[in-house]
C-alpha cells in the first residue's frame, strides 16, 4: 500500500528451504513496466515494510522426507526450488528428481544453483551449444526418468505447462491423487 492509499497485489512463491529463521526469500523477475517487479527490484530497501498473506490459492508442502518428483515450467522452478534446496541442506537429495522446462539458457532461474545429478534441464526453445537433448517440449523421456516409487509429483507452472505435465505423469503411472499442482497465470 503506497502512502496515499493505492495498492498493488501480486503473488509470488517462496524460494527459500525452511530453516526455522524468521527470514524467507522470494524470486522476483524484474518485468520491464512491471508495476510491482519494478518496484520490487528498484525502489524496495532493507528496512522498508511491505504487506504480505497468504498462503492462497493452490499451494503443496514437501516435508524433506519422502520420495518427490518436481516438475517445473519457467518460474515455476521457484517453490521446487525450496524443495531441492532443502533436500540438499539436510542430506536427502536422493529423494528428489527435478524436471525443468525453460525456453532458453537465458531463461533459467537459479542457473548456478540448480545443475546437480538430481536435476535435469529440458530446453523448449533454444538449447545451449553442447546440449545432447534437442530443443523441444517436455516429455515422456524426460520425465521417465525422474519417476520414483512411491513418490509424490510436484508441479508447478502456467495452468497450461501444469496440465500437460500432469497428462506426462499420469501417463508414467503416477497415480493422480500423487500429484500435486501449483498453477499461476496472468494477474489481470
Amino acid at each position: 500500500t503506497a502512502p496515499d492509499g493505492y495498492r498493488a497485489s501480486r503473488s509470488y512463491s517462496v524460494a527459500s528451504a525452511p530453516d526455522g529463521s524468521a527470514e524467507i526469500e522470494v524470486t522476483v523477475e524484474r518485468l520491464e513496466g512491471g508495476e510491482v517487479s519494478m518496484f520490487l527490484h528498484d525502489v524496495v530497501v532493507v528496512g522498508d515494510e511491505i504487506e504480505v498473506r497468504g498462503p492462497i490459492g493452490g499451494w503443496f508442502v514437501w516435508g524433506g522426507d519422502t520420495p518427490a518428483v518436481l516438475v517445473g515450467g519457467g518460474s515455476g522452478v521457484v517453490p521446487l526450488m525450496a524443495m531441492l534446496r532443502l533436500a540438499r541442506r539436510t542430506g536427502r537429495s536422493g529423494l528428489v528428481r527435478l524436471v525443468v522446462s525453460v525456453r532458453s539458457p537465458d531463461d533459467l532461474y537459479y542457473a548456478d544453483e540448480l545443475p546437480g545429478p538430481e536435476a535435469t534441464i529440458v530446453y523448449s526453445r533454444r538449447a545451449p551449444a553442447g546440449v545432447d537433448r534437442p530443443a523441444g517440449r517436455i516429455g515422456p523421456a524426460d520425465i521417465e526418468p525422474a519417476i520414483v516409487a512411491d513418490a509424490t509429483a510436484y508441479v508447478c507452472g502456467s495452468s497450461g505447462f501444469a496440465n500437460a505435465a500432469s497428462r506426462l505423469l499420469v501417463d508414467q503411472d503416477v497415480p493422480v491423487e500423487r500429484i500435486r499442482a501449483e498453477r499461476f497465470g496472468p494477474t489481470g
